[in-house]
């Protein structure tokens, strides 16, 4: 434990300290210019001009991107070493979609409008295919400099871009703390806002292939079955921009259930269409 910054000279502190991490406290460096000394030997480091020294710095914040509904998945966590390089995988939640827009977030919270915007690029020329078809890969490269570059590129069609963003650290110690105490003060209540958009997310997807699924075998389809399963899809709707969580569930798993033995005579009905005429050796 290194003493750092003036009010560190009262005794109290130093005492406070020891008795909290069981460790001896370095207090031999002048407080004052401490940080402006390890400034200088990490400057030296990356001039070349001493290899016998590493030090390690680390990211004060999470980052990570949007994803549906508002929310933030972290890419790179708080205090992963730099330099790093951290890839994730997504796809697409619209059928056609052929543009993606990539913003980048710093903080500890579940949804973006928490945390704080670094920078934001539209990923363009996304060959038109069915929703979760395309491979959309969001990469994190951060370098000794702190230097931020985000890559986004769908790997069937290598469509790709990039962008830079060289204010990552641009917030004050004070601000930073802000953020990780709130973090941890609304932890329960973001956790619970969380669940209820993923509820959400699931429930409109749901509807959504409960539509295709519709169109796509009209011809297999009963009346009955066909109205049965809009009614229900029309259950979940109607209960999409409540804030009952477990009641979307429920309507998402009973349509599931209903759905699941028609998915299945579907599937050997095409399959049957698909190997008429054709043997199998």
């Amino acid at each position: 434990v290194i003493l750092v910054g003036g009010s560190t000279r009262i005794p109290l502190i130093k005492t406070e300290l020891q008795a909290r991490f069981s460790c001896p406290i370095h207090d031999e460096l002048n407080p004052d210019e401490v940080v402006a000394m390890g400034a200088a030997i990490q400057a030296d480091i990356l001039a070349g001009n001493d290899s016998g020294l590493l030090l390690l710095d680390v990211t004060p914040l999470s980052l990570g991107i949007e994803t549906v509904g508002g929310l933030m998945d972290t890419v790179l966590p708080r205090n992963s070493k730099i330099p790093a390089s951290v890839a994730k995988n997504y796809t697409t939640s619209v059928d056609g979609q052929i543009k993606l827009k990539v913003a980048v977030y710093q903080g500890e919270r579940e949804l973006v409008e928490d945390n704080r915007l670094l920078g934001e690029f539209i990923l363009s020329g996304i060959p038109p295919m069915p929703a979760g078809l395309p491979k959309l890969q969001v990469k994190f490269v951060v370098d000794a400099d702190g230097i931020m570059r985000i890559q986004a590129s769908e790997e069937r069609s290598g469509t790709a871009t990039e962008v830079i963003i060289k204010s990552q650290y641009g917030i004050s110690e004070e601000q930073m703390g802000r953020m990780l105490m709130d973090s941890l003060q609304h932890a329960k209540e973001d956790m619970s806002k969380k669940a209820l958009i993923d509820a959400q997310n699931e429930g409109r997807a749901m509807v959504a292939t409960s539509e295709k699924f519709i169109i796509q075998n009209m011809d297999i389809l009963t009346e009955e079955e066909t109205n049965e399963m809009k009614s229900m899809s029309d259950e979940i709707s109607a209960v999409l921009d409540g804030t009952d969580r477990d009641a979307i569930l429920s309507k998402v798993e009973a349509l599931n259930e209903y759905s699941r033995p028609l998915a299945e005579r579907a599937m050997d009905h095409n399959l049957g269409k698909a190997l008429a005429g054709k043997k199998l050796g």
